[in-house]
């Protein structure tokens, strides 16, 4: 396939993938397709020129961004908070007594959940957060989760690309760099600043974006929530309270967790692959090359509609199945936890509990919220299962044992055993269980695996004894 064609289908998988991002709220839009007549009579390409305007005016003003620091790396980042901040848009102010509330109802629920779970309060400072906040406050964590998928798709994206187009982009290597930190700058802001507008708490989706050390609640966000809720707003805001309190305790007092989290996306990104031969077919197909206006024009046309996505996979299968199985165990435990906390003291949890579930099952879940901001393709969590092995497990062993399950990452249940929890909870009925125990004969086979493995390098490099061969 010749170069120009190639370059009519990188930009058009381009196009499509920030086409499709916009229409789910998420993204971009080079506004392919538009079918205005007169326009596209007086245009023989049609949607490339619409394509090609909106991109210059997009370059526009844009120099700044570029030459600062934060547009050096694989994402441009003072472009994207710029563009989430105009995508928020305007924000009321917090209200008086937001903060007050919150406070309140989170220490009211930290008092709650000490019956229900032994790790204790965080002890974290509680702040009321408006969008803009968020973005703020949240910003060095999603640079922590999307940089590496960055540079791992820059690193793919050049290894699928023909031998003939890789030979004639280097000399253009260093501003297709600064395009493609462009590019994912402006979906991060795009997806950011829709985001803003819909989270609820600092580590919402069990991910652990917010600073350490602060609890947060977005009063306005959840007030939009709340008008489409039958509840009353303060059982709500105790509901929600609950939820970031318990996932805060999980994330102070379980020092491995949020590196845990952060190892497994850097893992998935290592392993990143794209495919891009369902792209080359479909424009070999249209033959681009042909160089005739009108060809291309029709050409483009037949393109609309078209999935022109690549399609992006991670080699690394067990980082993927790891970073699913700990969001459904955070999430599963929260579920859990809260409405054990709960179930008492506030009549309508079991229907906030519900309207949750809903919320995951409509958008509002890790693997949407990774797939949109991050760029990484996870199963949803199976939250649900989950808690249900939770709850069992504390039926077996009770709720101290049950916590201390999360005092190392090897002893916590796998994918498998969100499916069939009978054999996890066999293990932990035995009298003789000990958690730390479990820890300490773990790492001393451990520890005699590496000895016994340097033993064995040892014997192999050491040289022949003279004697053994004048012996012979």
């Amino acid at each position: 396939m010749g170069l120009f064609a190639l370059s009519i289908a990188t930009a058009c998988a381009e196009a499509g993938s920030l086409k499709a991002m916009n229409n789910n709220g998420f993204g971009f839009s080079f506004n392919i397709g538009d079918n205005d007549d007169d326009r596209n009579q007086n245009n023989p390409f049609g949607g490339l020129g619409d394509m090609l305007n909106q991109f210059g005016q997009m370059l526009s003003g844009m120099g700044s961004t570029m030459n600062s620091p934060e547009g050096q790396g694989a994402v441009n980042y003072a472009l994207a908070e710029r563009i989430a901040r105009q995508q928020i848009g305007h924000v009321k102010p917090l209200a008086e007594g937001d903060s007050k509330a919150v406070e309140e109802a989170v220490r009211l629920a930290e008092l709650w959940l000490d019956g229900a779970t032994i790790l204790p309060a965080s002890g974290n400072t509680v702040e009321a957060w408006d969008a803009f906040m968020w973005l703020e406050r949240t910003l060095p964590m999603w640079k922590r989760l999307v940089t590496p998928v960055a540079e791992q798709m820059n690193e793919a994206q050049l290894a699928s690309m023909p031998e003939e187009a890789r030979e004639m982009v280097g000399p253009m290597l260093q501003m297709m760099n600064q395009m493609s930190s462009m590019n994912f700058g402006m979906q991060l802001g795009n997806a950011l600043g829709d985001l803003a507008t819909q989270t609820l708490a600092g580590s919402d989706f069990a991910l652990p974006v917010a600073p350490a050390g602060t609890s947060a609640i977005l009063p306005k966000n959840l007030s939009e929530l709340t008008a489409s809720l039958s509840q009353k707003p303060q059982d709500v805001l105790v509901f929600l309270s609950t939820r970031e309190a318990a996932r805060q305790r999980l994330f102070r007092h379980v020092p491995w967790l949020v590196e845990q989290l952060v190892s497994s996306v850097q893992e998935y990104a290592a392993g990143l692959t794209i495919d891009t031969s369902h792209i080359e077919e479909t424009v070999r197909e249209l033959n681009l090359d042909s160089g005739d206006p009108e060809a291309i024009q029709d050409a483009m046309a037949q393109l609309q509609g078209m999935d022109l996505s690549p399609r992006i996979t991670s080699s690394n299968q067990a980082a993927t199945a790891r970073l699913e199985t700990l969001l459904a165990l955070i999430e599963g435990w929260v579920d859990h936890v809260t409405l054990a906390a709960l179930d008492e003291r506030l009549p309508s949890a079991a229907a906030l509990q519900e309207a949750w579930r809903r919320r995951r099952a409509t958008g509002g879940s890790a693997d949407h919220v990774l797939s949109k901001v991050v760029s990484i393709d996870i199963a949803a969590p199976k939250v649900s299962q989950a808690a249900e092995l939770w709850r069992r497990v504390q039926v077996a062993v009770g709720i101290e044992r049950r916590d201390h399950i999360w005092d190392h990452p090897d002893l916590l249940p796998d994918a498998e055993d969100l499916e069939r929890s009978a054999e996890f909870i066999d293990g932990l009925l035995g009298d003789d269980f000990d958690p730390i125990a479990e820890i300490n004969e773990l790492e001393k086979m451990l520890e005699a695996e590496s000895e016994s493995g340097a033993t064995d390098n040892e014997a192999a490099e050491a040289p022949e004894d003279p004697e053994d061969g004048d012996k012979e």
